[in-house]
């Protein structure tokens, strides 16, 4: 097989310290640039500058094995290169002048594909996680790629948590006369743990039954909660019925449910929490946090204490407190989580370190984490908590996360196997109509 030449660009080792592995028994060059950049992100003290350091480690280590410019070997097979020559702007000064941090990887790509067609050396690709510089590449004739081997999905195929499928008439009525079904007599495949069927009777289709995968995988039993109110909530379409399955059982202790807005999600957990936080009283807090990511640009410094500070990014989870409390004058919604002192609404900058046992714990936009993030967050749950982390993958506010990278889509798809967890896509609006044509318009 033909060895191929591998230039990444500085978001790339960002996002995943690791990238340099991915690429088998192929070269992986690092423009000197590239190190630059990243030594200027090395004190952050976000995710970004923690990925920054993670990779100048990795690269030092890497020294003992040789010289970087001349080429180390990988564990893969394969070879890493500090790429300190190439680095003319000869061949670009006719398209890019500007001598951008972009441009000169962009350079090290051109000058490097320009030998390959000299001295028949392995071909060259860029690979990058900026769409920009991709099509900038493919203009001067550069292959580039998007970097995926950090995604959880390769394509579209995120798990839904559910399966429609249809029944004989006997089937379906054995089911709802035994309340449950073994799997070895029906034709379902791809079974998970806590997975849900919407099944319909072949004839009529009119006639149906929501069941749910047994933990052991080896049978399907019907609901058992779906035509409950929960604190005044009742659910109002099919996903949430399904939902609120896996948010009142005890021994599913990790929900991940993902959706559009305006579909439910934040105000059934929620009702789900307060309901066994403060009625059933099976846990002793409710905990409410979301990640501090603004959209759009950034208001910058608030006045005030902690609590005061954290409450313009908290409003929509007090939203739906004031909804759920039918809270309408000022201060009433105040005064009432005073007097009540089992509902906490956190921000997750102060999470870590902290030890979460017996609560409820709800994670908000848990789509805008990171992988690492999310496991320091699942990492703090104590012993008889529950953690329930929704959002919507498509609506991603990181810079460096896509829809198929994010904490949440990988929480879900790494741990979908497991008998512990359970996941529900919410599909159908139920904010107003307007809410939903804008959902699935713009």
């Amino acid at each position: 097989m033909d060895t191929r030449r591998y230039v990444l660009d500085t978001n790339v080792l960002l996002q995943d310290p690791l990238a340099i592995y991915a690429f088998e028994q192929h070269e992986v060059i690092i423009p000197a640039v590239v190190l630059e950049e990243v030594d200027s992100k090395k004190r952050n003290m976000d995710e970004v500058g923690r990925n920054a350091r993670y990779v100048a480690r990795i690269i030092d280590e890497m020294r003992e094995k040789g010289k970087l410019h001349l080429g180390v070997p990988l564990p893969n097979g394969g070879r890493l290169r500090v790429e300190l020559n190439h680095r003319s702007f000869g061949k670009m000064k006719n398209y890019f002048l500007e001598r951008s941090n972009d441009n000169r990887i962009l350079a090290v790509a051109l000058n490097l594909s320009v030998e390959k067609e000299e001295e028949d050396l392995g071909s060259v690709t860029l690979v990058s996680k900026d769409a920009l510089l991709r099509v900038k590449a493919d203009a001067l004739g550069i292959h580039a790629e998007d970097f995926l081997s950090d995604r959880v999905v390769q394509f579209d195929h995120l798990y839904a948590g559910y399966h429609e499928v249809t029944f004989s008439p006997d089937m379906l009525d054995k089911l709802y006369e035994n309340r449950k079904l073994n799997i070895s007599e029906t034709d379902l495949n791809h079974v998970y743990p806590n997975q849900f069927y919407i099944i319909k009777d072949s004839t009529n289709p009119s006639k149906s039954a929501l069941a749910m995968c047994s933990k052991d995988m080896k049978f399907i039993q019907l609901l058992v909660y779906m035509e409950d109110t929960i604190w005044g909530i009742r659910p109002r379409n099919v996903q949430q019925k399904m939902a609120l399955e896996l948010l009142l059982r005890d021994d599913i202790p990790l929900v991940t449910l993902a959706g559009k807005a305006g579909t439910g999600k934040t105000l059934l957990s929620l009702a789900a929490g307060l309901a066994q936080t403060e009625d059933m009283q099976k846990y002793k807090k409710l905990l409410v946090a979301r990640p501090v990511v603004p959209v759009g640009k950034d208001i910058g410094f608030l006045p005030g204490e902690k609590d005061e500070k954290l409450r313009p990014w908290m409003q929509p989870i007090y939203d739906n407190l004031e909804f759920l409390f039918n809270a309408k004058k000022p201060g009433e919604l105040e005064q009432i989580l005073a007097g009540m002192g089992s509902i906490e609404v956190e921000a997750l900058t102060y999470i870590r370190g902290r030890s979460i046992p017996d609560q409820f714990i709800i994670i908000d936009e848990a789509q805008n984490l990171t992988k690492h993030e999310v496991k320091t967050i699942l990492t703090r749950v104590g012993e008889g908590s529950k953690i329930v982390l929704m959002g919507d993958p498509k609506q991603i506010d990181h810079p460096y996360l896509d829809e198929y990278t994010n904490g949440l889509t990988y929480v879900t798809e790494r741990l979908k196997h497991l008998s512990e967890t359970g996941h529900m896509k919410f599909e159908k609006g139920e904010r107003s109509n307007l809410a939903q044509m804008a959902a699935d318009l713009l």
